[in-house]
């Protein structure tokens, strides 16, 4: 281990890292407990993440009164929370208490894809279990992950060794070329694009009915190695659904017909759908904290300043 990453200055994530791994020690259920209270403590220490997520939320689901848009607020930060536990119980829990938690719908789109020879691109979205299903799929089929690196250098560093050691390659999001070749190579690939994608080549695309900047390379990539591109998400099951089950639910999706079709806006926008169906069921535990609509025209870059003053009838607590 490089010896900067002793100096005091690490010494505070040093402690949060031992404390999530600590809690990894403890049962499921009282680490899904554990994430309750800190997500009910981020909702009020963070307000503007808690306004951004709140205007998501009003984006996707209109219906919702002031009361139940906050109540579903709430949940969205614990189930961040818990998110976070997921995280830590990938990089350190053990592979026999994983397996147990672990339920899997449609594993045959892959082994069927595989039996003929495809080539296969995973493609999911940023759900707060995101980096839990990761080695979940990973433990029945080899797999190249392409990740966000962080920017702390000792939480990349730490991270990247333990993800090392279910994938069988990590691949940052800025080496796309890599990514490719391995695709052209057979390897199966798993990532996610369903973020705010502002660089050179985004297009609009309606995601909950409101234009986004997003990253069409899902199509463009498909196309050049003549993948196979399979849906795969994740959820967190705590009994609370219709579904009584606990633990964490990898969802595999047939494969996606006609893709691509050699329209990127039809392609992207199809797959937007898929994902929209797959948060209607778990809304709590997509990532709306994130900024997916910053910026989405360019007379209006500073969508999340504007909409509450063009909206007052929306009360985000």
């Amino acid at each position: 281990m490089p010896t900067k990453f002793y100096h005091p200055r690490y010494w505070l994530v040093w402690i949060g890292l031992g404390l999530l791994w600590l809690i990894t020690r403890l049962p499921w259920l009282y680490q899904m407990r554990i994430g309750a209270v800190i997500g009910n403590l981020l909702y009020h220490a963070i307000p503007s993440r808690r306004k951004v997520s709140c205007i998501n939320l009003k984006i996707a689901f209109p219906e919702l009164s002031n009361q139940a848009l906050n109540k579903l607020n709430k949940k969205h930060f614990i189930s961040m929370a818990q998110g976070l536990l997921d995280a830590a119980q990938s990089w350190w829990g053990s592979t026999k208490r994983l397996e147990k938690l672990t339920h899997i719908e449609g594993i045959e789109h892959i082994k069927t894809a595989q039996d003929a020879g495809e080539n296969i691109l995973l493609v999911g979205a940023h759900f707060t279990s995101l980096e839990v299903g990761g080695r979940i799929i990973a433990a029945h089929t080899p797999v190249d992950a392409v990740y966000r690196p962080h920017h702390n250098d000792l939480l990349e560093y730490l991270v990247a060794k333990e993800r090392n050691k279910h994938f069988r390659k990590t691949i940052s999001k800025r080496n796309i070329r890599q990514m490719i070749k391995g695709l052209k190579d057979g390897h199966v690939s798993w990532y996610a694009t369903d973020q705010n994608y502002r660089l050179k080549g985004s297009i609009l695309i309606p995601f909950f009915g409101v234009e986004a900047p997003t990253n069409p390379s899902t199509a463009r990539i498909a196309k050049m190695t003549k993948a196979t591109v399979i849906p795969i998400f994740t959820y967190r099951l705590l009994g609370s659904h219709s579904d009584q089950r606990q633990g964490y639910l990898l969802r595999i999706l047939p494969p996606v017909e006609h893709f691509p079709s050699g329209d990127d806006y039809h392609d992207v926008s199809h797959l937007n759908h898929i994902i929209e169906e797959q948060i209607k069921e778990f809304p709590e535990q997509y990532l709306w904290s994130h900024e997916r609509y910053k910026h989405y025209q360019k007379e209006n870059k500073d969508f999340y300043k504007n909409y509450l003053r063009k909206n007052p009838e929306v009360n985000c607590q």
